[in-house]
């Protein structure tokens, strides 16, 4: 017996550090060029012996509603700020963006009758990838800012050296953000009653919240009924609720990385779902060598660049056994591209039999710059893609999964138009994003009413309720 235990603990050793370390012989885009590498193994070492942040069993549980999304049977919303800062990790940035997400979800759930997978772009999106490794202001040339994790958004030599502490104050911060979540997601936030209620206000404030009233109302009335059938609507106080980020920085995932004894199942244990960026998807690169070890649900971006056969290669190497919940495709084409590009990927993927989750990020693809010198991103051309992506599932009878935003729950001024439409000479007021525009707390409620719209213009969809398995 004392063998047996002996041999399981080897094998999940052996396990985890194959997963923590196979990527290491490959070529890894996107790295932090760290100037001590003897400090970095030192913040490492020290993460893997720290706690997990999330569990195999979240992990799982999550798997278990992606593969709900993939069948049809449920649709995801994700969302949350572009780059978190550690300054902005505070207990009212974390309040609004859970907020504005959950109201959301009540709208895209009584449109659609089926079950919203809730994940935030929080706890852990502390690092960004970058077009140019350095940066040039006034002839002075520094490394770029790849997010909090690596380095400081002030543009001096201290700030922009990339430090590998900043790895631990990553978690420490996704560890405060966590642990708030779960507060208020098990602790009356979430509460049906009061988040419908958020939403009237919404209506009633918002310059284009009348054109919503109906479905507002629509809302108000299952709520009465409910009542009037004695079904108390505080019971239904929480939230299921994950987190995600993109799994960039390969040292830092590795030294999260875990093996449950029980189950030989290795998992990333920095977030319930993490997903490849479009500039880190190489098929030979180390980051899809990484993902290909763990057993979260993960997902990949894909641009207007991708080719059906770089989706088969993904798919090959991510999801061997067409595992539905496994793989979610996140189309970021642009407004004026998704209507070409997406039909022959989804296609090609169908005639694999994979059941994959198809999501629409809408925001990259559609960044422009002001005559202000600000990035930022047109209300229209969002709402654009996300219609043009519903269009091509509608046409192939597939399902629209849901959507991938970068949101706050701040009334800042980043993106134009929308709800309370905000203009280009604007954009200084509160422009406040560390890294790309995000949509504020009335642009995100107005883009969910309009998606609720659309799922129900769907002849495709039931209204018959849902509940995930």
């Amino acid at each position: 017996m004392r063998n047996s235990i002996w041999d399981t603990e080897v094998k999940t050793e052996n396990a985890a550090s194959e997963a923590a370390e196979s990527w290491r012989g490959r070529p890894a885009a996107q790295q932090p060029d760290w100037p001590d590498p003897a400090e970095l193994r030192a913040v490492t070492t020290g993460l893997e012996q720290a706690p997990p942040l999330v569990f195999a069993a979240e992990c799982d549980l999550l798997r278990r509603r992606m593969a709900a999304v993939a069948r049809g049977e449920a649709v995801l919303l994700q969302g949350g700020d572009c780059a978190e800062t550690f300054a902005r990790t505070t207990s009212d940035g974390i309040h609004g963006k859970l907020k504005t997400l959950l109201q959301m979800a009540v709208v895209l759930t009584h449109a659609t009758a089926l079950p919203v997978v809730k994940i935030g772009r929080m706890a852990g999106q502390y690092a960004k990838p970058r077009s140019q490794n350095q940066e040039v202001r006034d002839g002075v040339t520094l490394p770029s800012y790849r997010g909090d994790a690596v380095n400081g958004l002030e543009f001096t030599p201290e700030a922009r050296r990339p430090d590998p502490r900043r790895l631990r104050t990553m978690y420490e911060a996704s560890t405060t953000t966590l642990n708030l979540v779960r507060a208020l997601t098990t602790g009356g936030f979430a509460d049906l009653g009061q988040v419908h209620a958020w939403n009237q206000g919404f209506v009633a404030d918002s310059h284009v919240g009348e054109q919503y009233e109906e479905l507002a109302d629509e809302i108000d009335r299952s709520l009465a009924f409910m009542k009037a059938c004695g079904v108390d609507t505080r019971e239904l106080g929480t939230a299921e609720f994950f987190v995600g980020h993109e799994g960039l920085l390969l040292d830092y995932e590795a030294a999260l990385t875990r093996t449950e004894a029980e189950t030989g199942r290795t998992y990333a244990t920095s977030a319930h779902l993490l997903w490849i960026g479009e500039r880190t998807r190489d098929l030979d690169g180390a980051h899809v060598e990484y993902f290909s070890r763990i057993d979260n649900p993960i997902a990949v971006k894909l641009g207007p660049s991708t080719t059906p056969d770089t989706v088969l290669g993904l798919l090959d190497r991510l999801d061997p056994d067409r595992e539905a919940g496994r793989l979610t495709f996140v189309v970021r084409a642009g407004a004026e591209r998704v209507r070409d590009v997406l039909p022959t990927l989804v296609e090609k993927v169908n005639a694999e039999g994979a059941q994959v989750c198809w999501v629409s990020d809408p925001m990259h693809g559609n960044t422009i710059t002001a005559a202000s010198g600000h990035k930022t991103r047109r209300f229209d051309a969002i709402l654009d893609e996300v219609r043009g992506f519903m269009e091509v599932h509608d046409a192939l009878g597939s399902h629209p999964g849901g959507i991938h935003v970068e949101l706050t729950g701040d009334d800042v001024t980043e993106c134009v138009g929308g709800g309370n439409a905000v203009l280009a000479e604007e954009l200084h007021h509160r422009y406040e994003t560390a890294c790309d525009p995000r949509l504020n707390h009335t642009q995100s409620l107005d883009l969910a009413f309009q998606l609720a719209r659309m799922y129900r213009e769907r002849p495709r969809v039931s209204a018959r309720p849902r509940t995930l398995r």
